[in-house]
């Protein structure tokens, strides 16, 4: 390149930078193209996570910039609706014109599918606001559950459906009858190859149970540091309250212990309040109900470690600590007079968004019922495949190679904490009744003396308990 080149490339770079539409109108525009993430980082030359970024209020710069912010305005071209050209009506005599009817009026502008107010602008034949600051819906009020929409424009620019999880298509049957006859009938390798494409057909099976939902994923927002690595392979700053705990004393005698295994410990925890969009920080030690997210607390003390374990997991250094939704909300409960176990926790600051119980609840209902189906049929490839979706679903929504599609590890430590939150009511829930506590470790292994099957139905459901283990403590020598 020649210094003339070099000073041309230098002033066609430093003119004003291309216009983008808002973060929300980036996504509504690709999905309304019904192209993926990875599609668009293909034609622009970027990976799926940089444009995940940009539709979550990233800003490209340079030439990647001028790139997309080329595709999103073919995409706006291509979606506004063209007038046709009309043929020229041929002049008439001046004999034999007439004068013109008056024009009929206007129609009414319909209502926006998303919002109801009247919008000219349609895509896929219904009526919408394409610009997302004249939409009502751009700042929703997060809702306690999820609701389906039939017949109208769903967030994403897909078609809502009124289908429900069980109306729609066995897509892990389906899955699990193609690999055992891609595998003419082997159990084990089939299992093995469903174990292996879990975390993409997990992605499948959300976005299928997404359709129609009330609120649309959030799927790569903008991160805290405190919940990025701190490291390579080390640790973020979230604790998550993981339970390790043994009972220090046991009454005199020797006892029977019954080990029992809680079924399904992340499934059930997939029901828990997420936040839905970015987070966003706050300081002072107010609690609000409707958001969810991570807090810096200073917890409470705990005075009854020799019959029930801390709800903060094991953790011997004091002072303040990040901790999750579902910690700080075991924790208030505690600390309400109904409980009286504890004072409530101080809250520092927060980072935190709009959230929903229900946001994953139609994907937990489809992983469930088809959990419950292999165990009535004695279907362990189905229930292996299923196993792995949720758990694999859970672990990798992280910073993970193993799942570009969602980036979100606020989600990750706050199932696991409501796991972790799960057992520590059951084995609180134990000790109500009368049986003595003798350890809780993890998510699903609860160890108790004493009647537990008049506590807990025993089965292989969710919402059951199974036997882990049997062992005799004997008293200690004196």
């Amino acid at each position: 390149m020649s210094d003339f080149d070099a000073i041309d490339a230098l002033v066609a770079a430093s003119g004003p930078e291309a216009e983008l539409p808002p973060a929300e109108e980036r996504r509504a525009l690709r999905d309304a193209l019904n192209l993926s993430q990875a599609q668009v980082a293909r034609a622009i030359g970027v990976s799926p996570t940089t444009v995940g970024g940009w539709e979550s209020g990233r800003e490209p710069t340079g030439a990647i910039r001028e790139k997309y912010a080329y595709f999103l305005a073919s995409a706006r071209t291509r979606l506004t609706p063209q007038p046709q050209p009309q043929p020229e009506p041929e002049p008439e005599p001046e004999s034999e014109r007439t004068p013109a009817p008056t024009p009929p009026p206007e129609p009414d502008p319909e209502p926006c599918v998303l919002c109801g107010r009247p919008a000219t602008d349609q895509i896929e034949g219904f009526t919408q606001h394409l610009d997302p600051a004249e939409c009502g819906t751009t700042a929703p009020e997060p809702a306690p559950a999820l609701a389906p929409t039939p017949t109208k424009l769903a967030p994403t620019g897909r078609r809502a459906t009124a289908a429900t999880t069980a109306e729609a298509p066995d897509a892990i049957g389906r899955a699990v009858r193609d690999a055992l006859a891609a595998h003419e009938g082997d159990v084990e390798a089939a299992t093995a190859a469903l174990v292996k494409r879990a975390i993409p057909d997990a992605m499948a099976l959300l976005d299928e149970t997404r359709k129609g939902g009330r609120y649309d994923i959030v799927a790569h927002p903008w991160i805290p540091d405190i919940l990025r690595k701190q490291t390579s392979r080390g640790p973020d700053q979230i604790w998550e309250a993981r339970p390790k705990w043994t009972r220090p004393e046991l009454p005199p005698g020797a006892h029977e212990v019954t080990a029992l295994d809680i079924n399904g410990a992340y499934l059930s925890a997939l029901k828990t309040h997420l936040p839905i969009g970015q987070l966003e920080h706050s300081t002072g030690f107010g609690h609000d109900r409707r958001r969810a997210g991570v807090h810096l607390v200073t917890p409470p003390v705990w005075e009854h470690e020799g019959v029930l374990p801390n709800p903060i997991g094991n953790r011997d250094e004091p002072g303040p600590l990040w901790i999750t939704e579902p910690t700080l909300r075991l924790l208030l409960r505690l600390s309400s007079p109904k409980y009286g176990l504890c004072e409530p926790p101080t809250i520092h600051e927060s980072y935190t968004s709009g959230a929903t119980e229900g946001l994953l609840e139609k994907f937990r209902v489809a992983l469930k019922d088809a959990r419950d189906r292999a165990i009535g049929e004695d279907d362990e490839v189905t229930l292996e495949y299923v196993k792995a979706m949720y758990s694999k679903f859970v672990a990798t929504m992280g910073e993970s190679n193993y799942n570009r599609e969602l980036y979100r590890p606020d989600w990750m430590h706050l199932i696991r904490s409501q796991a972790f939150s799960n057992l520590w009511m059951k084995a609180y829930k134990a000790y109500e009744e009368g049986l003595t506590v003798v350890r809780a470790m993890g998510t699903d292994e609860l160890h108790v003396i004493g009647d537990w099957q008049s506590v807990f139905p025993e089965g292989r459901s969710v919402a059951e308990v199974k036997v882990k283990d049997r062992y005799t403590v004997q008293p200690r020598p004196v």
